[in-house]
């Protein structure tokens, strides 16, 4: 076993974490898990920053909600969702961290003579 891998505990729980990954796994909720970073946020602008369109969207959230991974406010008419996982946030963060710079513009041939000076 190695420092600080506690493989009877991942053992233990990795029924948990395969089904949480499962659940990300599908673009539209990662995108929407993604948005949700920043803070609740209602229907309409989860769609609007996600471009993810009904009646899809309403389906993931939908389950997003029956596992647990998000909470909902009405307000009026509006439903607002927030993240109510915090391990959501921790494997979100883990994975901007790990693909940040692919998920970055790349710079354009001019931004790139501009930085060297040319």
């Amino acid at each position: 076993m190695r420092d600080g891998l506690d493989l009877e505990r991942l053992r233990d729980r990795a029924g948990e974490v395969s089904g949480l990954l499962k659940l990300l796994a599908h673009p539209n909720r990662l995108l929407v898990a993604c948005e949700l970073m920043e803070g609740e946020l209602s229907v309409s602008q989860i769609e609007a920053a996600t471009g993810v369109r009904q009646p899809n969207l309403s389906r993931d959230l939908a389950r997003l909600r029956a596992e647990g991974l998000v909470r909902t406010r009405r307000e009026a008419k509006q439903i607002f969702y927030s993240l109510a996982d915090a391990r959501i946030e921790k494997l979100v963060t883990a994975l901007c961290a790990a693909f940040g710079a692919d998920l970055k513009p790349q710079p354009g041939a001019d931004e790139i003579l501009a930085q060297s000076g040319s």
